[in-house]
């Protein structure tokens, strides 16, 4: 072979091609989007968690914990997960009121980007007809 690429060396490449080509770009998070609510589930360990750390001082774990919190669960009657189920379905009322305000705000806020992006370009044509601004000339 003179001068030319070998079949591994081409196979790299189209790897490595390939991998951009299928990247997308990340979506920019809102930081001021409501958090999503936790699951009952969720709700139960925030409490079972420091239950078994009482419990547990020395373990580290957190696959250990989370463990058993999962099996701890699946042993619970529905009597038993009743009050987290309903701390989780506040939880969620409270979310989507949020939600609601939050989209509200993201539409009310379009509107003023644009009456904003319209006074600047008033303020433009204003200054280029008085003849106030210094062009060089």
């Amino acid at each position: 072979m003179k001068g030319g690429k070998s079949k591994a060396d081409s196979r790299k490449a189209d790897s490595k091609l390939a991998v951009r080509k299928t990247k997308k770009e990340k979506k920019v998070k809102d930081p001021n989007k409501p958090k999503r609510p936790p699951s009952a589930f969720f709700v139960f360990m925030e409490g079972f968690r420091k239950e078994y750390k009482e419990k547990h001082p020395n373990n580290k774990s957190v696959a250990i914990v989370g463990k058993a919190g999962g099996d701890k669960w699946k042993s619970m009657s529905d009597e038993e997960k009743a009050p987290f189920v309903e701390k989780a379905e506040k939880r969620k009322e409270e979310y989507e009121h949020k939600m609601a305000d939050y989209n509200k705000k993201l539409a009310g806020g379009a509107d003023d980007e644009s009456d904003k992006s319209k006074s600047e370009v008033n303020d433009e044509d204003d200054d280029e007809g008085t003849g106030e601004e210094d062009d060089g000339e």
